[in-house]
């Protein structure tokens, strides 16, 4: 199935526009372990935003973006991780300022519902720390797109970025290490 979805990938790419929509039921059950998981680590009160929305969003963002170079199955799974990160903190980012002054009620749609209103502000402080790490070094922010965000494997991180299984090893470490020093308490 791998090579399915890679071949499909890159026929997306050549300009067939049907292939894309081949490959989301590939990948679909993947796709909602990657959103489940980052829903997870945002927290779950005041959810707004459930795990097949998620995956919808980022479907939709993804489904019109021309001239991404889709490398392979790892790729993919890793340009969708980075695009529900960015869902989740553009959330984050309007329930925040909703807090102070937005007057928008909270309605809850399902019981697996992301938490963005209490958790609002460490999201954002991820994200902070995660687009310094990527003007620090951008190979450290992708291996912790692919890890933390994408739930992938050190293999398959090794694969996404097209490097050894060592350096996402070592990259990870530095990563993990300088966004704890980052996000520590003053």
């Amino acid at each position: 199935m791998s090579n399915e979805i890679t071949r499909l990938l890159q026929r997306h790419r050549q300009g067939e526009r049907a292939a894309f929509d081949r490959v989301v039921p590939l990948v679909y059950e993947r796709l909602r372990i990657i959103a489940r998981g980052q829903i997870a680590r945002a927290g779950r009160q005041g959810q707004t935003l459930c795990t097949t929305a998620l995956v919808q969003e980022a479907y939709l963002q993804l489904i019109d973006e021309d001239g991404v170079d889709w490398q392979d199955r790892g790729h993919f799974f890793a340009i969708c991780a980075r695009a529900m990160r960015r869902i989740l903190v553009d959330y984050a980012r309007r329930r925040h300022a909703a807090k102070r002054g937005g007057g928008v009620a909270d309605l809850t749609l399902q019981p697996d519902l992301v938490a963005v209103d209490s958790q609002s502000a460490m999201i954002l402080a991820v994200d902070e720390a995660l687009e310094g790490l990527a003007a620090f070094n951008a190979r450290l922010a992708q291996v912790v797109e692919c890890r933390y965000f994408g739930g992938m494997t050190e293999e398959e991180t090794a694969q996404a970025l097209d490097t050894s299984l060592r350096t996402v090893q070592r990259d990870w470490m530095r990563a993990r290490a300088w966004l704890l020093k980052e996000l520590a308490p003053p």
